[in-house]
């Protein structure tokens, strides 16, 4: 006797056993590279293997590119160093010596490089919603790691924040 699989309700039965991460939590600078950063991605866990198809599928890549993902050590230490994700497969670098904390480059061919700052997943939202949008403002050329040291200190994480 076979065992018997029931899909979740209202869920069709071909994808019964089929798990998809939802959308990345991720902000883009609008059109143009500005500085630093291009944006920012608010992961939901720290496993890479998760979280990274379904961030890499939301920019569009082309079906046969080349996908090269490039992360801090320090961050994520045991970061694989490649990611199945469906139709592909993504390269993993750690960053070298001297590069941007908390920062995620992500290279996907023809379609583009993107530079991310990456919120802790553990952010509360209220501070992740803010450096999210702060990262994808034109007007901001703060790091990374200035942007986190300023919302962890409670001061303004924008463009302004370096006002004082």
């Amino acid at each position: 006797m076979e065992p018997s699989r029931t899909p979740a309700e209202g869920a069709p039965g071909a994808d019964a056993s089929t798990y998809r991460m939802p959308l990345p939590r991720l902000t883009l600078t609008p059109d143009i590279s500005h500085g630093p950063l291009d944006g920012a991605w608010w992961p939901r866990c720290d496993a890479l293997e998760l979280e990274l198809p379904s961030l890499v599928g939301s920019l569009e890549p082309d079906p046969g590119a080349a996908i090269r993902v490039t992360v801090d050590s320090a961050e994520w230490p045991d970061a694989p160093h490649t990611v199945m994700a469906p139709g592909r497969v993504i390269a993993v670098d750690p960053a070298g010596p001297g590069s941007d904390a908390h920062v995620i480059t992500l290279d996907c061919g023809s379609v583009g490089r993107w530079v991310l700052l990456v919120v802790p997943p553990e952010e509360s939202t209220g501070t992740a919603v803010k450096l999210l949008a702060a990262a994808a403002d034109p007007e901001n050329h703060l790091t990374a790691a200035r942007m986190l040291a300023l919302a962890e200190a409670g001061r303004p994480v924008g463009a302004a924040g370096d006002a004082e």
